[in-house]
């Protein structure tokens, strides 16, 4: 059994920083891609930034430059850096893995989500 457990949600003033964390288990965490994902009041999931198993990170552009996508593959976690937080980054973030399935292909895993609000 695949579980994603989020944790690092909360309260942060603009311009502050939080660091999400995304700890995996039941899941070879070093096989597959991770990604960050949110989602506003009626707003359509975005993908705020993604990092592959082999690949190099990659980020929306409205996050670029302020967030940072990390892996510890050690410890089968991956990270969300928030800084310089903007009003318009509240919402409820989601981890994803994808599993490789062998030729059946990717079978995507998502935490329970957490909660960021941005007071001003």
């Amino acid at each position: 059994q695949v579980h994603l457990v989020e944790s690092g949600g909360g309260l942060v003033q603009p311009g502050g920083s939080l660091r999400l964390s995304c700890a995996t288990s039941g899941t070879i965490f070093e096989r597959n891609d991770m990604s960050w994902h949110r989602q506003a009041p009626g707003k359509e999931r975005e993908l705020v930034a993604g990092i592959p198993a082999d690949g190099g990170a990659h980020y929306a552009d409205s996050v670029k430059g302020r967030f940072t996508i990390s892996r510890d593959n050690a410890k089968d976690t991956v990270c969300l850096q928030m800084n310089d937080r903007k009003p318009e980054d509240p919402a409820v973030y989601d981890c994803r893995a994808e599993e490789p399935q062998g030729r059946v292909g990717v079978v995507d895993y998502w935490g329970q989500g957490t909660q960021v609000t941005v007071s001003s």
